[in-house]
């Protein structure tokens, strides 16, 4: 098996036999597929749509030589790509050390209660602990119930914050595209007081 490719059981629909299902990390011929699940993923929980040219703003990123970017994919017995996790490296200030942010975890309708949800938060936690990652943060819509008893089952924490988003001056003018920017090498123009 690659690097970070799991293989568990999951029950057969049709017979309630268990099956195999994999896990495994995307590859850039599953970009299109992963765009369309991130696209169920965002009528889901109600967002804004994002812009059509996301595969090709994305996949340089994620298929980098060194990224900090990582989906992995949850596959069907029958290897249909039925779910994904998105997750970055980030650091905590408070603990002085990086840790695995999951962006996203999404299941189609069809591919849920069958065990791919699990399947893929054992990738992610495999992951970060491949990266020498202590722990992983994520959060999930206040309203989306089913995932809150999922994590619940888990035996993940949470923590009751609210997420803000402020939009900048880049993002109004058409937003960054891969390579504009330099991490590490951005400073500001000038510093405010007030």
């Amino acid at each position: 098996m690659t690097r970070m490719e799991h293989v568990s059981a999951a029950a057969a629909p049709e017979t309630g036999a268990a099956a195999p299902s994999v896990v495994r990390p995307a590859r850039p011929g599953d970009l299109s597929r992963l765009i369309e699940l991130m696209r169920e993923h965002m009528v889901y929980e109600k967002s804004e749509p994002r812009p059509a040219d996301l595969a090709d703003r994305l996949g340089p990123l994620l298929f980098a030589e060194a990224t900090r970017l990582w989906v992995l994919l949850a596959e069907t017995p029958d290897g249909e790509v039925a779910g994904y996790a998105a997750c970055s490296a980030q650091f905590s200030f408070w603990e002085a050390r990086d840790y695995l942010h999951m962006d996203c975890l999404y299941l189609a309708e069809e591919a849920r209660g069958h065990g791919l949800g699990a399947a893929l938060m054992d990738g992610v936690r495999d992951l970060a602990a491949e990266l020498g990652l202590g722990h992983v943060e994520w959060q999930t819509p206040d309203w989306n119930e089913g995932a809150i008893r999922f994590y619940d089952r888990l035996g993940a924490t949470s923590l009751p914050k609210l997420r803000y988003t402020l939009v900048t001056a880049a993002e109004q003018n058409g937003g960054a595209r891969p390579g504009d920017r330099r991490p590490g090498g951005h400073r500001p123009a000038a510093t405010r007081r007030s």
